[in-house]
């Protein structure tokens, strides 16, 4: 049987071959672009019924009409209206910023790294970022999340440059195996010294494992305000990389001869999961299941074209992160759940299951 490949201008590999057979099935098996033109636009409106949720649901009760006047006309003398202006609109748009930087994060380090088990701490973004507030409570002695945040971002950045750094040593650059070695000792290195400064102050413990464990409540409309623009440039970037991160997935001799530029790639790439992890970590702590699970979902809606894969992933992120946050608001009341929990607990039996499908399907 012969068979010939070839690479069409998105650097998809396209297979002719002079069975029609085979080549039927696989493009039955390929969704085409109206369904998943379609599929977005469900996913959009599954996103929408989130939302409203989110803002609707919770351990008080608030009518409709308080909830509706609390987004756009609050009246603080009315309680519902002021819960919901205060505390669920904010955890809201909070989870709507994390859930999208995380996702788009995990399908781009998956398709820079060509690893389906990378998340957007295989860069050592969590551990600086916790490394960071840790100097920042212990040290500085700050005590509020909306203080010592900041000092998070800053710790993702300076650790995903100093893995990206170590990966580019050598001849062939940044490899995608360099960098997870890189990214797999920094971030070992960072967590020793993280534990080793917890050890030995309390106080700062039990400041740190609130915030280590992932939230969206208590965070202030001004951060919101300040990690959006980090959120509205990786989006960008991270929509511009599709394409050539399709390149990525055929090898780098393969993307060498499509005329990609492997160095200028990664280093985007890389850039754009140090803003949009840098901006999650920044507005909710260091959720790391999300930005893992969510792109291996998406990939059985789309295939892999990171042209559309990347899109599903920034609209599921938020769906699932919202709905878990509601879910722990409920689930053992008066008090709540944090959503780091609850995505983790809730979201591991299906990963569980989609990678034992994606395993047999490979078979």
């Amino acid at each position: 049987m012969l068979g010939l490949a070839c690479l069409n201008r998105t650097g998809v590999q396209v297979s002719t071959t002079t069975d029609a057979a085979p080549s039927t099935t696989a493009r039955a098996r390929r969704p085409g672009t109206a369904a998943l033109g379609a599929g977005l636009a469900l996913l959009a409106l599954l996103l929408c019924a989130a939302t409203a949720l989110s803002l609707t649901v919770g351990s008080g009760q608030v009518s409709l009409h308080d909830v509706l006047h609390g987004v756009f006309t609050p009246d603080s003398a009315v309680r519902g209206q002021l819960v919901v202006h205060q505390v669920r609109l904010p955890r809201t748009l909070a989870g709507l910023l994390a859930g999208v930087a995380l996702g788009l994060a995990g399908a781009v380090i998956q398709g820079l790294t060509r690893n389906p088990l990378a998340d957007p701490g295989l860069l050592g973004v969590n551990a600086g970022a916790a490394v960071s507030v840790v100097f920042a409570i212990s040290v500085l002695s700050l005590t509020e999340p909306g203080q010592y945040i900041w000092f998070g971002f800053l710790g993702a950045c300076l650790a995903a440059v100093l893995v990206y750094g170590v990966g580019s040593l050598g001849r062939e650059g940044a490899t995608p195996v360099k960098l997870a070695l890189a990214g797999a000792a920094t971030t070992a290195v960072l967590s020793s010294v993280t534990s080793a400064m917890l050890l030995t102050d309390s106080r700062t413990f039990d400041q740190f494992r609130f915030w280590q464990v992932g939230a969206l409540n208590g965070r202030d409309i001004d951060v919101l305000r300040q990690a959006l623009p980090f959120v509205v440039i990786g989006v960008v970037l991270a929509q511009a990389l599709g394409p050539r991160l399709n390149g990525l997935a055929l090898g780098d001799d393969v993307a060498r001869g499509l005329g990609q530029r492997l160095g200028v790639t990664r280093l985007c790439a890389a850039l754009c999961v140090v803003l949009l992890c840098g901006a999650a970590t920044a507005v909710a702590g260091p959720l790391g299941f999300v930005g893992l699970a969510v792109p291996h979902a998406a990939r059985l809606l789309t295939g892999p074209d990171h042209r559309w894969l990347l899109p599903y992933s920034a609209l599921l992120a938020p769906v699932l992160l919202l709905l878990a946050d509601v879910l722990g608001r409920v689930v053992a009341p008066p008090g709540e759940v944090q959503v780091g929990v609850v995505t983790a607990a809730v979201g591991s039996v299906p990963f569980v299951l989609l990678v034992r499908r994606s395993a047999r399907g490979a078979l």
